[in-house]
């Protein structure tokens, strides 16, 4: 059987993952009753020229590649345990070193282990993280309710600016090259969530995951969310990724422990995942990155 993309693999892989603790790969985190406690578990990989340019900075890439893992954890509101490390040796590997010891100083996780390789083509690496939960339960993509206000932390579209910034070497490209992930704000938040999630792929396309994931429809005010990028571009700021901000949802009437911006509200499912502005996207109209 010949796949097609990212995904048609991922609902292939639904056959096979069938423990409760994979939550139906339909969330950021495995969630893994263990001993009284729950454990999350995530794991996210980087590849030269998808995820990070060529030339960049390894120190920078090994703490984006730990602040991506951080994040799928704080979305859980969970506790950093450890991380293990999957590596591709490369051309800079004492950089990278630095870098991967800066990031995991700066959430104050463990290293633990992991393994590497020798290889050619690509530069590859990946990250499983190992979480603590701080609140029972633990929030997942799915309890998104009618009614529910839908909140998110922070700006999106600074990580846009700060690539461009990156390749035309000039201004602030910091946003791209060292995401912060929102590891306090998603602890304050667990106890409050219907449903939460972070945002890689772009806002669009992570609320329509959860909207799926939850079974409801978000109608998303475009004005109101904030953005981190000229007004004119604020279509892109709303598609592109790796702001890693924490989308959420809460009761209305309940105010969010963290500072958010409202942005929408989720309604009963209509003919579809996400209304923008009242209306579906248009087809054709790409929400965000999806790999092929």
């Amino acid at each position: 059987m010949a796949l097609s993309g990212e995904t048609a693999f991922i609902t292939s892989l639904r056959a096979i993952a069938a423990h409760p603790a994979a939550r139906g790969l339909t969330d950021d985190c495995a969630v893994l009753e263990f001993g009284g406690e729950a454990l999350v578990l995530t794991h996210d990989m980087l590849v030269e020229g998808v995820h990070f340019l060529p030339d960049q900075d390894p120190a920078d890439v090994a703490w984006k590649l730990v602040a991506t893992n951080i994040s799928d954890l704080a979305s859980k509101g969970a506790e950093p345990v450890g991380v293990l490390l999957g590596y591709v040796l490369g051309k800079d590997d004492a950089r990278l070193l630095e870098g991967l010891s800066e990031a995991l100083n700066a959430y104050n996780v463990p290293l633990l282990g992991g393994d590497t390789v020798g290889g050619s083509g690509p530069q590859a690496m990946g990250l499983t993280a190992i979480g603590r939960a701080t609140h029972r339960p633990v929030p997942s993509r799915s309890g998104a309710k009618a009614g529910n206000a839908l909140w998110i932390t922070g700006a999106v579209g600074a990580a846009m600016i700060g690539l461009e910034a990156l390749r035309a070497g000039t201004g602030d490209s910091s946003a791209y090259r060292r995401p912060q992930a929102r590891l306090s704000e998603g602890i304050a938040l667990a106890p409050q969530v219907t449903a939460m999630m972070d945002v890689s792929d772009g806002l669009l396309l992570d609320a329509m995951r959860m909207a799926d994931a939850s079974g409801i429809t978000f109608a998303i005010d475009s004005t109101a969310v904030p953005i981190a990028a000229p007004e004119v571009r604020r279509n892109e700021a709303l598609r592109w990724g790796d702001d890693y901000e924490l989308l959420f949802t809460l009761p209305s009437g309940t105010a969010p422990a963290v500072p958010a911006t409202r942005i929408g509200q989720a309604l009963a499912r209509q003919n579809g995942p996400l209304l923008l502005d009242g209306k579906r996207l248009e087809a054709g109209d790409s929400p965000g990155f999806l790999h092929r």
